[in-house]
């Protein structure tokens, strides 16, 4: 079984570093469609596939672009609209009209981001696919929400709700960054956690699979919603306790039984949100340059040693909080992450009771009285979609 990771993510989106799943594609193409010379490997999928995977309940739920239009929202994918680049392609700024959607001018109408997949990936249509279906028919709060898409000739593109504060990679591990209070950082977690447990209490219990603070995108008040679903699946029905599949996803953030065995389940999200939140309390990535020197040493490695000791716990505690946070609630929140990140996933707890946790944990008295640390530095630009690095294994 192929393994694939990236690196903890500089990009607001997933779909890099996939391993080549899309290698048995195209014999599988051949057999279903006409085999001209003349066709390219990725026209021979978009036939085979394109037609049979778009439903038509998706296609009535989004706006079905032309490229022309596209063009015309982001002035003709100008680099001066360009928010960043992953293994997916490309994200630019666009404006349309809020009514019509037709393009309109920069500075009116609505600000969307759109995603423009590479024209060689097989994996990259794969994973449009993917995302189309899911957030075509997916309506959540904490769900990124998917306005339409483009699929003309050899084009792929995605057209998304713009998340003003661009990820949460970026507030949390940009240098010169203000610092999130913690009152901001447990509504994060909330709004994630809400977000997972919809996709877990569906019918078909979709798996997201890539839950890394990249994917974790933040509206002008800072509430999460959760962005790229490249890589998300159904989850088991019925009788059967997991599915098997190819190992994808992030160092650092993947499950330890998933990583081994390649199956797949809902306590395997748990796992990467136990990673999340521990992020969010130290304000240290999954996996840092860094800190992992040759060993690669992992954020769950260094602190679990201290989240099981309610006066070693604060040794992990982000210090750009300064020490503005109730110490009650920073010691429940070790203690949730610890259970979520358990090396036996029958032990982690399920998704709507981390939230019910969450949710009592912010709603408690124990709050800090002091003002909250401000950071020294301000007016610092930071992009939405930064640039995500491809790192094999």
């Amino acid at each position: 079984m192929g393994n694939c990771w990236r690196r903890p993510a500089k990009c607001a989106h997933a779909s890099s570093n996939q391993f080549p799943e899309c290698t048995k594609s195209p014999s599988k193409a051949k057999q279903n469609s006409n085999p001209s010379s003349q066709q390219t490997p990725l026209e021979r999928l978009n036939e085979t596939h394109l037609t049979s995977k778009v439903d038509t309940s998706v296609s009535n739920n989004l706006k079905s672009f032309s490229f022309s239009d596209l063009k015309s929202a982001t002035k003709n994918f100008r680099s001066e609209t360009l928010l960043g680049e992953g293994g997916f392609g490309y994200v630019f700024k666009g404006w349309i009209d809020e009514n019509t959607f037709a393009p309109t001018k920069p500075g009116s109408g609505i600000v969307v981001a759109i995603k423009k997949l590479k024209t060689e990936g097989f994996q990259g249509h794969k994973e449009w696919l993917a995302e189309v279906n899911y957030l075509g028919q997916l309506r959540h709060e904490n769900l990124v929400k998917l306005i339409g898409y483009c699929s003309e000739s050899e084009n792929r593109l995605l057209v998304y709700e713009f998340m003003p504060k661009g990820s949460l990679e970026n507030h949390l591990f940009r240098k010169g960054v203000q610092p999130i209070a913690w009152a901001t950082r447990m509504n994060i977690a909330i709004g994630v956690a809400r977000g997972l447990s919809f996709l877990h209490n569906l019918d078909a219990n979709v798996i997201y699979r890539d839950l890394k603070a990249s994917n974790i995108l933040l509206d002008s008040d800072f509430s999460a919603r959760l962005s790229d679903f490249g890589l998300a699946r159904d989850g088991p029905t019925g009788d059967k306790t997991h599915v098997s599949t190819r190992v994808v996803g992030t160092r650092g953030y993947a499950a330890p039984e998933y990583v081994a065995t390649g199956h797949l389940t809902p306590k395997s999200d748990v796992y990467s949100f136990g990673v999340v939140l521990l992020e969010l309390l130290s304000g240290r990535q999954a996996l840092d340059d860094e800190r992992a020197g040759c060993a690669e040493e992992t954020l769950v490695d260094w602190a679990k040693p201290f989240l099981s000791d309610n006066r070693r716990v604060f040794r992990i505690m982000d210090t750009r909080l300064g020490g503005q946070y109730p110490k009650k609630g920073a010691q429940a929140a070790a203690a949730l992450a610890l259970q979520c990140l358990h090396t036996d996933p029958k032990n982690r707890p399920p998704m709507i009771d981390v939230l019910t946790t969450l949710e009592k944990l912010h709603t408690s008295k124990d709050v800090p009285r002091t003002p909250e640390a401000k950071s020294g530095h301000h007016g610092i630009r930071h992009l939405g979609y930064p640039h995500r690095a491809k790192i094999p294994l």
